[in-house]
């Protein structure tokens, strides 16, 4: 059976269901309902038409909830249509089924979680698996974002910036569980770049494209963290990089530059480049210059200093900092690495375990409490 494929049909029988009547939490719940029945019936009897099977089961659960919740209030439901036999009708809604999953009313966590399901086709125990989360504890969420959006009419406009910020931050989760968020985030990506034909959707696609390539050379033995200089190219995936960096390519040519576009060219200057040292790290700091002015963001801010420590030495990287707020998460980390590239050493190392100390995942505390360790090395006689 193609699970793939299931999942990209759920969005488009929740639209049907909408389309006949339902509300899009009853006409999700249905289709998660069915998509159940069909990862168990498929494999021994699978249909000949799979999206017309799916909008079929899914819309008897749904009348029969909705006869059952109308029995309850003393009401009946006179609903009678029963989807034909055949073929489904081939109207998507997959982009209204994006801009209401990703609707701003919704906390981050929420959008990112009913996103996963409504449109990408995963079920809750799936989902919560992924957070490392009890089923129970995602399947909250879940309700309480359908809930919130529950009076949100499908063909309301939506915000694309807000579709996009939601599966970057799906793409970041990265892998853990049985589901692959990060691959998971490039297919729903790749919907939203061709429903929309929008550059800054492409360069999502593309900014993905080019992180996942290095993904095989990102870990060592044990879940160690690789740094991007210390990091094995030749594990590199150079046909995702070609794809990323010709994505790339078109969507600069249309000359409107959004924050993804930025990022993702400076992507592709490090997969370009064969060695940490033959980077184009000159044209990296100019790409982050207008990252900053598109955001912003003091993050940003703070991979500029690396970069400009690299193009122009690390005293211009430190110098670059006195811009940043030394609040953020990794300046310690950065700081430390401009005065070990300075010679200062001994505040190198301090700086170093600082950083080890206030590290948010294992494998990055591991890797500075190493760092810190090996700098500390370097100063004994």
């Amino acid at each position: 059976m193609n699970e793939s494929l299931l999942r990209e049909l759920v969005p488009a029988v929740i639209g049907v269901l909408v389309r006949r009547g339902a509300d899009f939490a009853s006409a999700e719940d249905a289709v998660q309902e069915a998509l159940i029945r069909a990862l168990e019936a498929w494999p021994d009897d699978p249909p000949r038409y799979p999206k017309a099977w799916l909008v079929k089961v899914a819309w008897r659960k749904f009348l029969d909830s909705a006869r059952s919740d109308a029995s309850r209030r003393g009401r009946e439901l006179t609903a009678d249509a029963e989807p034909p036999a055949g073929p489904a009708p081939a109207t998507d809604d997959t982009l209204r089924l994006y801009f209401l999953c990703a609707h701003p009313a919704l906390p981050q966590s929420a959008a990112v979680a009913l996103t996963l399901r409504a449109v990408g086709g995963l079920t809750t125990r799936q989902i919560a698996a992924a957070y490392l989360v009890p089923e129970a504890t995602m399947a909250q969420r879940i309700s309480r974002a359908k809930r919130r959006i529950a009076d949100l009419p499908l063909d309301q406009p939506g915000d694309l910036g807000t579709v996009l910020r939601v599966l970057y931050l799906v793409f970041n989760e990265g892998y853990s569980g049985n589901v692959d968020l990060a691959a998971e985030a490039i297919r729903l990506a790749r919907q939203v770049a061709a429903l929309t034909g929008e550059p800054e959707a492409a360069g999502l696609l593309a900014l993905m494209l080019l992180h996942h390539a290095r993904r095989a050379s990102r870990t060592g033995p044990g879940g160690r963290l690789v740094p991007l200089g210390e990091q094995d190219r030749s594990r590199w995936d150079t046909g995702l990089i070609t794809e990323g960096v010709a994505i790339l390519q078109a969507a600069l040519a249309r000359d409107r530059l959004g924050e993804y576009q930025a990022q993702a060219a400076i992507a592709a200057l490090h997969a370009d480049a064969r060695s940490t040292a033959e980077t184009d790290w000159v044209q990296i700091v100019e790409w982050y210059d207008e990252l900053l002015r598109l955001t912003g963001s003091p993050v940003v801010r703070l991979n500029r200093a690396v970069a400009v420590g690299e193009a122009d030495g690390p005293g211009a990287g430190l110098a670059a900092l006195a811009d940043v707020n030394p609040d953020l998460p990794r300046y310690a980390a950065v700081t430390a690495y401009l005065h070990e590239r300075a010679g200062d050493l001994p505040r190198a190392a301090g700086l170093y375990a600082e950083a080890s100390r206030a590290a948010t995942s294992v494998p990055e505390r591991d890797h500075l409490t190493r760092e810190a360790a090996r700098v500390r090395q370097l100063l004994r006689p």
